[in-house]
Protein backbone atom coordinates (compact mmCIF):
# COMPACT_ATOMS: atom_id res chain seq x y z
CA UNK A 1 0.00 0.00 0.00
CA UNK A 2 1.36 3.20 -1.28
CA UNK A 3 0.63 7.17 0.03
CA UNK A 4 0.80 10.28 -0.66
CA UNK A 5 1.29 12.80 2.49
CA UNK A 6 0.22 16.74 1.91
CA UNK A 7 1.32 19.81 4.10
CA UNK A 8 -0.19 20.18 7.36
CA UNK A 9 -2.29 22.94 7.44
CA UNK A 10 -2.03 24.22 3.74
CA UNK A 11 -5.60 24.59 3.40
CA UNK A 12 -8.14 25.61 6.00
CA UNK A 13 -12.01 25.42 6.41
CA UNK A 14 -12.66 29.09 7.10
CA UNK A 15 -10.56 32.37 5.83
CA UNK A 16 -12.04 34.46 8.88
CA UNK A 17 -9.39 32.45 11.57
CA UNK A 18 -6.57 35.40 12.63
CA UNK A 19 -3.73 33.79 10.55
CA UNK A 20 -1.31 33.52 13.77
CA UNK A 21 -2.05 33.07 17.70
CA UNK A 22 0.62 32.95 19.86
CA UNK A 23 0.76 31.71 23.54
CA UNK A 24 4.07 32.07 25.61
CA UNK A 25 5.14 31.49 28.89
CA UNK A 26 7.10 33.89 30.35
CA UNK A 27 7.54 36.38 33.57
CA UNK A 28 4.31 37.64 33.49
CA UNK A 29 2.12 34.82 32.99
CA UNK A 30 1.97 34.67 36.55
CA UNK A 31 -0.09 38.26 36.93
CA UNK A 32 -2.15 36.85 33.94
CA UNK A 33 -3.40 33.33 35.65
CA UNK A 34 -3.75 35.06 38.83
CA UNK A 35 -6.21 37.48 37.34
CA UNK A 36 -8.39 34.62 35.26
CA UNK A 37 -8.23 32.73 38.50
CA UNK A 38 -10.12 35.70 40.33
CA UNK A 39 -12.40 36.17 37.37
CA UNK A 40 -13.32 32.81 36.59
CA UNK A 41 -13.84 32.00 40.57
CA UNK A 42 -15.79 35.04 40.76
CA UNK A 43 -18.70 33.72 38.48
CA UNK A 44 -20.73 31.43 41.09
CA UNK A 45 -23.17 30.53 38.39
CA UNK A 46 -22.21 31.33 35.09
CA UNK A 47 -24.90 29.98 32.73
CA UNK A 48 -24.73 30.17 28.47
CA UNK A 49 -28.34 32.13 28.65
CA UNK A 50 -26.69 34.90 30.64
CA UNK A 51 -25.84 37.85 28.54
CA UNK A 52 -24.22 39.39 31.47
CA UNK A 53 -21.26 37.16 31.77
CA UNK A 54 -18.57 37.35 30.05
CA UNK A 55 -17.63 34.00 29.02
CA UNK A 56 -20.47 30.73 28.60
CA UNK A 57 -20.11 28.36 30.65
CA UNK A 58 -18.07 25.86 27.80
CA UNK A 59 -15.56 28.84 27.05
CA UNK A 60 -14.98 29.39 31.07
CA UNK A 61 -14.38 25.58 31.02
CA UNK A 62 -12.07 25.62 27.87
CA UNK A 63 -9.81 28.32 29.30
CA UNK A 64 -10.03 27.12 32.74
CA UNK A 65 -8.01 24.06 31.61
CA UNK A 66 -5.80 26.40 28.68
CA UNK A 67 -4.96 28.87 32.23
CA UNK A 68 -4.36 25.34 34.10
CA UNK A 69 -1.42 24.55 31.80
CA UNK A 70 0.01 27.64 31.59
CA UNK A 71 0.19 27.97 35.22
CA UNK A 72 1.99 24.74 35.40
CA UNK A 73 4.24 25.60 32.81
CA UNK A 74 5.51 28.71 34.41
CA UNK A 75 5.70 26.64 37.80
CA UNK A 76 2.89 29.13 39.42
CA UNK A 77 1.63 26.27 41.64
CA UNK A 78 -0.56 28.30 43.91
CA UNK A 79 -2.61 29.34 40.81
CA UNK A 80 -2.40 25.60 39.46
CA UNK A 81 -4.30 24.47 42.65
CA UNK A 82 -6.50 26.87 42.32
CA UNK A 83 -7.26 26.39 38.85
CA UNK A 84 -7.54 22.21 39.29
CA UNK A 85 -10.10 22.95 42.26
CA UNK A 86 -11.96 25.46 40.34
CA UNK A 87 -12.11 22.91 38.02
CA UNK A 88 -13.53 20.30 39.71
CA UNK A 89 -16.44 22.08 41.12
CA UNK A 90 -17.26 23.04 37.30
CA UNK A 91 -16.93 19.66 36.40
CA UNK A 92 -19.34 18.25 38.94
CA UNK A 93 -21.75 21.48 38.85
CA UNK A 94 -22.00 20.86 34.77
CA UNK A 95 -24.52 18.40 33.79
CA UNK A 96 -22.86 17.19 30.84
CA UNK A 97 -19.58 16.77 32.00
CA UNK A 98 -20.81 15.09 35.23
CA UNK A 99 -22.71 12.55 32.87
CA UNK A 100 -19.68 11.95 30.65
CA UNK A 101 -17.74 11.16 34.55
CA UNK A 102 -20.93 8.58 35.19
CA UNK A 103 -20.70 6.93 32.15
CA UNK A 104 -17.40 6.33 32.32
CA UNK A 105 -17.60 5.12 35.57
CA UNK A 106 -20.37 2.74 35.09
CA UNK A 107 -18.81 1.17 32.19
CA UNK A 108 -15.49 0.60 34.04
CA UNK A 109 -17.81 -1.10 37.19
CA UNK A 110 -19.53 -2.77 34.13
CA UNK A 111 -23.09 -0.75 35.26
CA UNK A 112 -23.70 -1.25 32.21
CA UNK A 113 -28.03 -0.40 32.91
CA UNK A 114 -26.44 2.70 34.32
CA UNK A 115 -24.23 3.31 31.13
CA UNK A 116 -27.36 3.08 28.87
CA UNK A 117 -29.33 5.34 31.43
CA UNK A 118 -26.19 8.16 31.19
CA UNK A 119 -25.49 7.67 27.66
CA UNK A 120 -29.39 7.88 26.70
CA UNK A 121 -29.46 11.78 28.77
CA UNK A 122 -26.18 13.07 27.49
CA UNK A 123 -27.31 12.02 23.47
CA UNK A 124 -30.67 14.30 24.97
CA UNK A 125 -28.91 17.14 26.21
CA UNK A 126 -25.93 17.05 24.41
CA UNK A 127 -25.94 15.00 20.67
CA UNK A 128 -22.56 16.35 19.67
CA UNK A 129 -20.86 14.62 22.86
CA UNK A 130 -21.00 11.01 21.89
CA UNK A 131 -19.64 11.51 18.71
CA UNK A 132 -16.23 10.22 17.86
CA UNK A 133 -13.29 12.07 16.91
CA UNK A 134 -12.47 9.93 14.49
CA UNK A 135 -14.61 8.60 11.58
CA UNK A 136 -14.02 5.59 8.93
CA UNK A 137 -16.48 4.82 6.14
CA UNK A 138 -16.41 3.30 2.56
CA UNK A 139 -18.05 4.13 -0.26
CA UNK A 140 -17.56 2.19 -3.91
CA UNK A 141 -14.56 0.71 -2.59
CA UNK A 142 -13.04 3.94 -1.61
CA UNK A 143 -12.14 4.22 2.25
CA UNK A 144 -12.03 7.58 4.33
CA UNK A 145 -11.10 7.64 7.54
CA UNK A 146 -10.58 10.84 9.51
CA UNK A 147 -8.78 11.87 12.85
CA UNK A 148 -9.72 15.38 14.32
CA UNK A 149 -7.43 16.91 17.42
CA UNK A 150 -7.72 20.19 19.23
CA UNK A 151 -4.69 22.85 18.70
CA UNK A 152 -4.32 24.39 21.95
CA UNK A 153 -1.84 26.54 21.10
CA UNK A 154 -3.51 28.35 18.17
CA UNK A 155 -7.07 29.10 19.98
CA UNK A 156 -8.45 31.94 21.92
CA UNK A 157 -11.31 30.38 24.19
CA UNK A 158 -11.60 34.31 25.76
CA UNK A 159 -12.10 35.32 21.89
CA UNK A 160 -14.17 32.22 21.38
CA UNK A 161 -12.01 30.79 19.18
CA UNK A 162 -11.25 27.35 19.47
CA UNK A 163 -8.66 26.08 15.91
CA UNK A 164 -9.09 22.16 15.00
CA UNK A 165 -7.18 20.28 12.64
CA UNK A 166 -7.92 16.89 10.96
CA UNK A 167 -6.01 14.19 9.20
CA UNK A 168 -7.34 12.31 6.11
CA UNK A 169 -7.15 9.26 4.68
CA UNK A 170 -8.48 8.37 1.51
CA UNK A 171 -7.75 4.63 0.24
CA UNK A 172 -8.63 3.52 -3.40
CA UNK A 173 -9.23 -0.06 -2.23
CA UNK A 174 -10.94 -0.59 -5.60
CA UNK A 175 -9.49 -2.05 -8.77
CA UNK A 176 -10.13 1.51 -10.71
CA UNK A 177 -8.22 4.48 -10.71
CA UNK A 178 -10.26 7.42 -9.27
CA UNK A 179 -9.65 11.37 -9.17
CA UNK A 180 -11.04 13.74 -6.77
CA UNK A 181 -12.90 16.64 -8.26
CA UNK A 182 -14.74 18.38 -5.51
CA UNK A 183 -15.38 18.84 -1.75
CA UNK A 184 -18.69 19.21 0.80
CA UNK A 185 -18.01 19.61 4.29
CA UNK A 186 -20.97 20.47 6.72
CA UNK A 187 -19.53 22.06 9.94
CA UNK A 188 -22.01 21.94 12.96
CA UNK A 189 -21.41 24.04 16.35
CA UNK A 190 -22.36 23.14 20.01
CA UNK A 191 -25.08 25.61 19.00
CA UNK A 192 -26.79 24.21 16.22
CA UNK A 193 -25.43 26.71 13.62
CA UNK A 194 -24.75 24.66 10.69
CA UNK A 195 -22.32 25.72 7.56
CA UNK A 196 -21.68 24.46 4.57
CA UNK A 197 -18.57 24.68 2.61
CA UNK A 198 -18.07 23.91 -1.13
CA UNK A 199 -14.63 23.45 -2.60
CA UNK A 200 -12.45 22.22 -5.78
CA UNK A 201 -10.62 19.25 -4.58
CA UNK A 202 -8.94 19.61 -1.64
CA UNK A 203 -5.45 21.41 -0.78
CA UNK A 204 -5.10 23.06 -4.20
CA UNK A 205 -5.29 19.78 -5.61
CA UNK A 206 -7.71 17.62 -7.41
CA UNK A 207 -5.61 14.09 -6.73
CA UNK A 208 -5.21 11.06 -8.97
CA UNK A 209 -5.26 7.84 -6.50
CA UNK A 210 -4.54 4.18 -8.44
CA UNK A 211 -5.88 1.16 -6.94
CA UNK A 212 -4.58 0.08 -3.52
CA UNK A 213 -3.02 3.14 -3.05
CA UNK A 214 -3.74 5.76 -0.91
CA UNK A 215 -3.61 9.93 -0.31
CA UNK A 216 -3.49 11.61 2.94
CA UNK A 217 -3.98 15.49 3.40
CA UNK A 218 -4.23 17.55 7.03
CA UNK A 219 -6.69 20.45 7.24
CA UNK A 220 -7.86 22.77 9.72
CA UNK A 221 -11.15 24.38 10.87
CA UNK A 222 -11.77 27.25 13.17
CA UNK A 223 -15.25 27.54 15.07
CA UNK A 224 -16.67 29.61 17.86
CA UNK A 225 -17.70 27.27 20.46
CA UNK A 226 -15.72 24.45 21.91
CA UNK A 227 -17.26 21.39 20.45
CA UNK A 228 -18.89 20.90 16.80
CA UNK A 229 -18.98 17.79 14.08
CA UNK A 230 -17.91 17.88 10.59
CA UNK A 231 -19.43 15.47 7.87
CA UNK A 232 -19.66 15.47 4.07
CA UNK A 233 -18.71 13.66 0.86
CA UNK A 234 -16.16 13.98 -2.34
CA UNK A 235 -17.25 13.56 -5.64
CA UNK A 236 -15.06 11.71 -7.33
CA UNK A 237 -14.66 10.12 -11.23
CA UNK A 238 -12.91 6.75 -12.34
CA UNK A 239 -10.46 8.11 -15.22
CA UNK A 240 -9.74 4.85 -17.03
CA UNK A 241 -13.40 5.37 -18.79
CA UNK A 242 -13.84 8.27 -21.15
CA UNK A 243 -16.71 10.11 -20.15
CA UNK A 244 -17.25 8.09 -16.89
CA UNK A 245 -20.00 9.94 -14.09
CA UNK A 246 -19.00 11.13 -11.26
CA UNK A 247 -20.11 9.72 -8.13
CA UNK A 248 -20.33 10.84 -4.10
CA UNK A 249 -17.83 9.28 -1.36
CA UNK A 250 -19.33 9.65 1.61
CA UNK A 251 -17.42 11.23 4.95
CA UNK A 252 -18.81 9.99 8.05
CA UNK A 253 -19.62 12.22 11.06
CA UNK A 254 -16.26 12.56 13.32
CA UNK A 255 -16.39 15.24 16.72
CA UNK A 256 -14.69 18.64 16.93
CA UNK A 257 -13.95 18.53 20.81
CA UNK A 258 -11.48 20.34 22.85
CA UNK A 259 -11.50 17.41 25.36
CA UNK A 260 -10.97 14.80 22.98
CA UNK A 261 -13.53 11.91 22.73
CA UNK A 262 -16.28 11.71 25.54
CA UNK A 263 -15.66 7.71 26.54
Amino acid sequence: MYFVSAKLFSDFISPSLPSQFSHRVDKNCKLRVNRLVNCCCSEKNPTSGSQGSSFSRTQTYALLKQQLELAAKSEDYEAAARLRDSLKVFEEEEPVLRLQRLLKEAILDERFQDAAKYRDELKEIAPHILLKCTSDASTLGVRVQVTSIYIEGRSQPSKGVYFFAYRIRITNNSDRPIQLLRRHWIITDANGKIENVYGIGVIGEQPVILPDTSFEYSSACPLSTPSGRMEGDYEMKHIDRVGARTFNVLIAPFSLSTIGDAI
